[in-house]
C-alpha cells in the first residue's frame, strides 16, 4: 500500500514558477515509478511527466516538454514537479501517482492517488 500526498500548489502570476511535491509513504514507494497528472475545470485529467523507481528514467507529455521537469528523491520519500513560466492555461489540479511500470501515461494503469494540489496561475 502506498499513500501519496501533495503539497506546494497555490496562486502565482504568469510567468511565475512552482514546485510541486508528492510524500510518499508505504513499503514500495521507492521502488515504484511516479507520475504526475493535472485536471482542468471540465476537462479529462490528462498526463503530465512520469519518473522511473530510480530516477533515472523520465518521461514527459509532448506538450509538457520544456517547462516541466519531475524528478524525486528516495532518501526522502518524495517525488517534485518544477513548473517553469506558469502560464493561465496551467491552472489545474495537480495529483501525482504510483504504478510498478514505466513510463505509464494512462490514468486507468497507476495504482495510487495523492488528493491533488490546486495550481492557480493568474494574468
Amino acid at each position: 500500500q502506498v499513500q501519496l500526498v501533495e503539497s506546494g500548489g497555490g496562486l502565482v502570476q504568469t510567468g511565475g514558477s512552482l514546485r510541486l511535491s508528492c510524500a510518499g509513504s508505504g513499503s514500495t514507494f521507492s521502488s515504484d515509478t511516479m507520475g504526475w497528472f493535472r485536471q482542468a475545470p471540465g476537462k479529462e485529467r490528462e498526463f503530465v511527466a512520469a519518473i522511473s523507481w530510480s530516477g533515472g528514467s523520465t518521461y514527459y507529455a509532448d506538450s509538457m516538454k520544456g517547462r516541466f521537469t519531475i524528478t524525486r528523491d528516495n532518501a526522502k520519500n518524495t517525488g517534485y514537479l518544477q513548473i517553469d513560466s506558469l502560464n493561465p492555461e496551467d491552472t489545474a489540479v495537480y495529483y501525482c501517482a504510483a504504478d510498478k511500470e514505466f513510463p505509464v501515461t494512462s490514468r486507468y494503469d497507476y495504482d495510487y492517488w495523492g488528493q491533488g494540489t490546486q495550481v492557480t496561475v493568474s494574468t
